[in-house]
């Protein structure tokens, strides 16, 4: 096997497993790269507390960087807690005459509020700037180190321009922290102008070791030969999924998911085999055919942590019936296969996480006194009071259509089904809602029921 290309983190070990030397090696080896390490310190801690630290010595620090660079060819590194200014510079000395690419995380504070890096050890970081190729603070770092508040976009702009007069080449000051829908960092290179990387911000309490972990896979994806913003996407890519799928650890705020990206390939094919035998199990309903509209009945399932189309599975082909009424299923299912039915589910989601699912029913008046007759919640969207200035294709048509159902709706976490009258060349749909697969088929079972009963 083709060996995998090295990353050296050098950073303090974590005892609670979510930030530090083993956050990084979590994600370097996710990323298909091969963690080596050099430990700076030993912590005590657990998801609510530091208890104590340990430092490790310069002089050994120093020896753990030395000795794993003579034997293996890394092709980057980079730095998590230094925790002293000794160790900074033990640190700095070895890294000095190495060509390799140099991520600089330069933490000062866990997560629970413990200060990770000495007072003296501000200055000494300085010093450590002009070796790296990139350093990313968050915004109370930022602040630390270019001495200044950030309050504003202005305020970042300056914030980098200060960083970068310190010597490193880039600067990626993490926008966490700020309270807004967007989660952006900004990526500052020397004679350019400052670039925003916006991703959608996760609620979630589950952050420990997020630094970390972004750190560690920008270097993973520049030893692997890609350059820096390529590697910045990706890691923030990476990093989101894992909060995305984040889960309690212990009492306090736990890690983001590292495993995230391995477990949605088993996700994956649980959920497409689990479509296909719904799609078997519908297709043997007496009368489906009443429900299925000209354009065919089509389901969409959402992954746990959907947040686009590929996380969104749906049949390549719809269902779709004989004038007879012989249920015909074409195609297969397939992430990604539909983007009017990963539109309505992760809209959908937007308002209630716990639907996963979504079929597009033919709508008409029987069907809408079946619906009333099942007490199904409803909710309504009329196309035509879409604004002509938002108009750009019909899958953003439905995500503005959903919006306007359901935040409008008292009840937009109870809905059944949201219900379009259609207009010129579009049919009419009535989308039914469910949480799982089984969900959908009692729903439509129950709407069979009541249409045969009419």
């Amino acid at each position: 096997m083709k060996s995998l290309p090295c990353v050296l983190t050098i950073a303090g070990s974590d005892s609670g497993g979510g930030a530090g030397i083993q956050a990084d090696l979590k994600t370097i080896t996710i990323l298909g790269c091969y963690g080596a390490s050099a430990i700076t310190a030993l912590t005590a801690q657990n998801t609510v507390t530091v208890a104590g630290i340990e430092a490790v010595s310069p002089e050994f620090v120093a020896l753990q960087i030395e000795t794993v660079c003579a034997d293996i060819d890394v092709k980057a590194a980079k730095t998590g807690m230094l925790f002293s200014a000794p160790i900074i510079r033990a640190v700095a000395s070895s890294m000095a005459n190495k060509s390799v690419p140099l991520i600089v995380d330069p933490v000062c504070v866990a997560s629970s509020g413990a200060r990770l890096l000495q007072e003296d050890a501000v200055q000494a970081m300085k010093e450590l700037f002009p070796l790296a190729d990139l350093v990313t603070p968050n915004v109370p770092e930022a602040e630390l180190f270019a001495d200044m508040e950030i309050k504003t976009r202005e305020d970042i702009f300056k914030a980098i321009e200060i960083l970068l007069e310190m010597g490193p080449k880039a600067v990626l000051i993490k926008g966490g922290h700020f309270d807004s829908v967007a989660s952006t960092d900004w990526l500052g290179i020397k004679g350019e102008q400052p670039i925003p990387f916006m991703q959608q911000r996760v609620k979630t309490r589950n952050t420990h070791g997020t630094g970390c972990t972004l750190s560690a896979a920008i270097a993973s994806g520049m030893a692997k030969g890609q350059n820096l913003v390529t590697s910045i996407l990706a890691a923030q890519k990476y990093l989101n999924l894992g909060l995305r799928a984040g889960f309690e650890v212990g009492e306090g705020g736990g890690p983001p998911n590292h495993l995230a990206p391995m477990l949605i390939t088993g996700m994956k094919e649980e959920l497409m085999s689990g479509m296909h035998e719904c799609g078997v199990r519908l297709s043997r309903m007496d009368r489906l055919s009443k429900l299925i509209p000209e354009i065919g009945l089509n389901i969409a399932a959402a992954l746990p942590f959907a947040s686009e189309m590929s996380d969104v599975a749906a049949y390549t082909g719809r269902i779709s019936c004989t004038r007879k009424g012989e249920i015909i299923i074409c195609g297969h299912p397939d992430f990604g296969a539909s983007a009017h039915m990963s539109a309505v589910v992760l809209s959908v989601r937007k308002f209630n996480q716990d639907i996963f699912c979504t079929a597009n029913l033919r709508y008409n008046e029987s069907i809408l006194e079946a619906v009333k007759e099942c007490k199904f919640t409803e909710a309504w969207f009329d196309l035509a009071d879409e604004p002509k200035q938002h108009i750009s294709s019909e899958s953003g048509s439905l995500e503005w259509g959903i919006n306007e159902a359901l935040s409008h709706h008292d009840e937009a976490t109870n809905v059944d089904v949201v219900c379009d009258p259609g207009e010129i060349g579009k049919e009419p749909i009535v989308r039914l809602l469910a949480k799982d697969f089984e969900d959908l088929e009692s729903k439509i079972a129950l709407l069979l029921t009541a249409i045969k009963g009419q």
